[in-house]
Order: C-alpha cells, then sequence, then structure tokens
C-alpha cells in the first residue's frame, strides 16, 4: 500500500470533476486519510470543472468522462491546453478502445476505473505528480497494443485530403458523427462519405482501428 510519505511533504492541490454526489463523497472521504491531499473544489460537470481547475490552480484533477454540459475528454484538453502543469488523472467506467486512446490523446497523465481499490488511485495521484504516466491494470494491455510499432496502414495517412484529415482528427478526440458534423459544419452523410475514405485508404475496418493507426502514427 502507498504510505502518506511517498506522496512527499508537499501538499496536493485536488480538483474533483464528477457528477455522481455518491462517487463525490466517497473520494473525499477516501482522500482524508492522505493529509498531504487538500481538495480545493469539487464540480459536476465538464464546463464548471475547468471553470474550477483554471480558478484554483490545483495540482491535479481527478475527471469522470462521463459528464454533462462537457465532457472529462473535451475538459482535459482545455485544461491541458490553459495549464499544461496540471496533472489529470481520469477516474471512469468507461473502458472502450475509443474512449482510453481520446483520453490519453487529450492529455490525461492517469487512467483509472471506478471501483477499483482507493491504493490505486492513489499510486495513479502519485505517479502523476512525479510526472509518469498510470494505467490501470484492467486496461493497461489495451493501450500498449496500440502503442506497437506503426503499422503499414500507417504510411497510407499521407493520402489522406486536407477534409479527411480533419474527420479523422476529431474521431480520436471521440467526437461521435453528429459531433464532428457540426463540429465542421458538414452533414452527417458527409461525414459518413468521408469515413469511409478514410478507412478505405488506412485498409481498416471501423472507428476504432482507424484511431489507433492515426495514434501510432504519430497524428496525435
Amino acid at each position: 500500500m502507498l504510505t502518506n510519505e511517498s506522496i512527499g511533504d508537499d501538499i496536493v492541490k485536488i480538483v474533483i470533476v464528477e457528477d455522481d454526489p455518491m462517487m463525490q463523497l466517497g473520494l473525499e472521504q477516501s482522500l482524508q486519510d492522505y493529509p498531504h491531499f487538500q481538495i480545493v473544489a469539487q464540480a459536476e460537470d465538464g464546463l464548471r470543472g475547468v471553470e474550477a481547475v483554471l480558478r484554483h490552480r490545483p495540482e491535479v484533477v481527478i475527471m469522470d468522462i462521463g459528464l454533462p454540459r462537457k465532457d472529462g475528454i473535451q475538459a482535459t484538453k482545455e485544461i491541458k491546453q490553459a495549464l499544461p502543469q496540471v496533472r489529470v488523472v481520469m477516474l471512469t467506467s468507461h473502458t472502450s478502445d475509443t474512449e482510453i486512446v481520446a483520453a490519453l490523446s487529450s492529455g490525461a497523465d492517469a487512467y483509472c476505473i471506478k471501483g477499483a481499490n482507493i491504493d490505486l488511485l492513489i499510486n495513479a495521484i502519485a505517479a502523476a505528480c512525479e510526472g509518469a504516466v498510470y494505467l490501470d491494470p484492467q486496461i493497461a494491455r489495451k493501450v500498449l497494443d496500440h502503442l506497437r510499432p506503426p503499422p503499414p496502414e500507417a504510411e497510407n495517412i499521407g493520402h489522406l485530403s486536407p477534409r479527411e484529415m480533419d474527420v479523422l482528427q476529431l474521431l480520436v478526440q471521440g467526437l461521435s458523427n453528429a459531433e464532428i458534423a457540426a463540429e465542421l459544419f458538414l452533414s452527417p452523410n458527409t461525414i459518413k462519405t468521408h469515413l469511409r475514405g478514410v478507412m478505405n485508404k488506412l485498409a481498416v475496418d471501423d472507428r476504432v482501428q482507424a484511431a489507433v493507426v492515426a495514434l501510432r502514427a504519430g497524428l496525435v
């Protein structure tokens, strides 16, 4: 078990962004056992979460993915753009390949699964504070598989049109077809056409595989 001493002597200010009141309370009570942790703010949606981080400038943010108003992936991206030194620990029940890739691409420093032992979360916070990346054992294998050397298909990224590149970048961020359409001011049918073009040129069968190829090729 990680001890208080292993965190260090400095106070670690934490903002919790979580829409479940019971989860908020559970985190608050669990982290109180570590005197070097100080919860400076809590927010129940991504928009208020970003505002709280900009206001309090904590060392660590504990961030859910499925949040109202602004999801945790977009909130993390905005936090990292404004305050790159802030460490973001994703604490979520989401384990799909697309969401894992999108969360790490947004700049998250750690990825933990809800329901795990509190020791794993403490380890994640400690690793993030030290500048390391922490992955929950449940999803580490998925991430390692994605980070293998670039496959031959990655070379085909250069064959994508500028619009297809736009679509692929938004896909990697975890946006749905409708969200990509809104972002690019195009119709959902046009986005589907571009996605088919992307998948054909990359020689992949689905959205997740396209995102993986993009990640391995260093597109994000």
